[in-house]
């Protein structure tokens, strides 16, 4: 909901680009959130979210024919009512957890590409930072305290029902906080030590800025600047979430317009696809608008008689082996972690879930090799930003066929990869974006002084090189994450099938 201004009368306060920002006297800021330390004036796009990832595409459709009347009410009655409506239609019923997951796993990312440079670093060089702001505490704490740095969020408290641990949709008392409210809150936390700076970007603030040593307004601009990602407190590696751009007004308008004829599309392209041989979906994929790119030289298939390669690739998305299959024009087997049997049933090509014994699956693995060629995944996890996780050096140790496989692709609508959500729809999110791209680039095969068997290095060295290969193909940062990191941080469990689904 796009924020209005009181721009008649004569600002009471500086603009920020006046604040000294070399004076290092100042210990601490209240500052307000939305147009403030966020370029954006409105929080829309931020409720839909939680709407939809904690809620439901009903429950956002909901919210989004529920907008110009949350407008009017902003403009002509007050924005406490405007903000309580919106709390009301995005959070009443749903339980308590899945708000702080979407809160903590969705919403970052969409904040994080939103923050004001100028506003921030104010912000930054306070030693004591709080947030005062309308929106509900739950929904900013996460993201103001691990990527802003912030010590404390004052934010409006939504009402819980403590025997279902579900929102009511309503909010405690003192209720929505805004104008004389915020004041309160700032007295409150600071007692007598006021802040010596506070920042807002509207008339509501001006009630507690005045009581601080200083009070600077940000204004509106279109020429505003975001801060670069790399100065935020925390780096952005995961995050979860079925939107790639953020939900204003106008693009989940688009969207939901979009979804009946993309959902209809991504069936074709699935099942028209489907039963076809692997040497013809190579050139369907561009009748149905789907790019795909290939460089490399791909290898051949092995003799009979002969092992097969062992196809070692970055992970995106859970298509990437069928994509490689593709893109060989031939089947390959490949092995999973968490996918569920009624998704490998549906597979088009042969796959095999890992049973997370070792020597188990290291069997399993050489017998799949004595076949054909495979693919493996070394990361165990999809990762949406431009990063390589950890890789198990398992595969290591069971071939010197290595073949890395870089892979990237390019979604404008929707990510095809999900924590939370049901995995089988991942393909179908995927193909429901209008033009989506599939790079795949096929390296050299690794050097047998470089293989644990006639090279006799280590399997972690020989995981290590190859992952330092396909990070410097892709142009990705290397990290020491783990599946598990991903799946704790995002989902509140370790990704294993049995936890993810005992969570709901």
């Amino acid at each position: 909901m796009a924020k209005t201004t009181a721009a008649a009368a004569a600002p009471r306060f500086p603009s920020i680009e006046k604040c000294d920002r070399s004076d290092e006297n100042r210990h601490s800021i209240a500052a307000d959130l939305d147009g403030t330390l966020l370029i954006s004036r409105s929080s829309f796009p931020y409720f839909m979210l939680v709407a939809i990832e904690a809620g439901s595409l009903l429950r956002g459709l909901v919210l989004l024919l529920a907008f110009p009347l949350i407008a009017v009410a902003y403009v002509f009655v007050s924005e406490a009512l405007a903000i309580q409506m919106l709390i009301y239609i995005s959070f009443a019923g749903l339980k308590v957890r899945d708000i702080e997951l979407a809160s903590r796993a969705v919403l970052p990312r969409f904040y994080a590409a939103d923050v004001r440079a100028e506003s921030y670093e104010v912000f930054e060089r306070c030693k004591r930072k709080v947030i005062i702001t309308a929106n509900p505490t739950i929904m900013v704490e996460p993201f103001v305290k691990d990527f802003l740095g912030g010590d404390k969020v004052i934010g409006t408290e939504i009402e819980v029902d403590p025997a279902t641990r579900k929102a009511t949709g309503f909010v405690k008392k003192p209720g929505v906080l805004v104008g004389k409210l915020k004041k309160l809150g700032v007295l409150k936390e600071f007692g007598d030590e006021t802040p010596d700076i506070g920042i807002g970007d509207r008339e509501s603030d001006h009630d507690f800025m005045s009581i601080c040593k200083e009070g600077y307004m940000v204004p509106p601009s279109k020429t505003a600047k975001p801060l670069p990602l790399d100065r935020l407190k925390s780096r952005l590696i995961f995050h979860d979430g079925r939107f790639v751009q953020r939900p204003t007004p106008l693009n989940a308008l688009i969207t939901y317009i979009w979804l009946p004829f993309g959902f209809l599309l991504s069936i074709i392209r699935v099942y028209f696809n489907l039963p076809l041989p692997e040497r013809i979906v190579r050139y369907t994929y561009g009748m149905l608008g789907i790019n795909l790119v290939i460089r490399g030289h791909l290898p051949p298939a092995p003799s009979p008689g002969s092992p097969g390669n062992l196809y070692v690739c970055n992970h995106r998305a859970s298509l990437d082996p069928i994509v490689i299959a593709i893109a060989l024009g031939r089947k390959v087997s490949c092995v999973t972690y968490s996918v569920s049997k009624f998704s490998r049933f549906f597979s088009p090509i042969p796959a095999v879930a890992l049973t997370r014994d070792r020597a188990a699956d290291a069997a399993m693995i050489k017998a799949l090799l004595q076949k054909g060629d495979l693919v493996v995944c070394p990361e165990g996890t999809t990762c949406r930003e431009p990063y390589l996780l950890r890789f198990s050096a398992l595969f290591a140790e069971l071939s010197d066929r290595i073949v890395p496989v870089a892979i990237n692709l390019k979604q404008n609508m929707f990510y095809g990869t999900t924590v939370r959500g049901v995995k089988f729809w991942d393909a179908y999110f995927y193909f429901m974006n209008p033009r989506p791209t599939y790079e795949l680039t096929f390296l050299d095969k690794i050097p047998e002084e470089m293989t644990c068997g006639a090279g006799g290095k280590s399997s972690i060295e020989v995981a290590n090189h190859v992952q330092k290969i396909l990070g410097g193909a892709l142009g990705f940062e290397l990290t020491q994450l783990t599946r598990k990191d991903k799946y704790m941080l995002l989902g509140g469990n370790d990704g294993k099938v049995e936890s993810m689904y005992s969570k709901k």
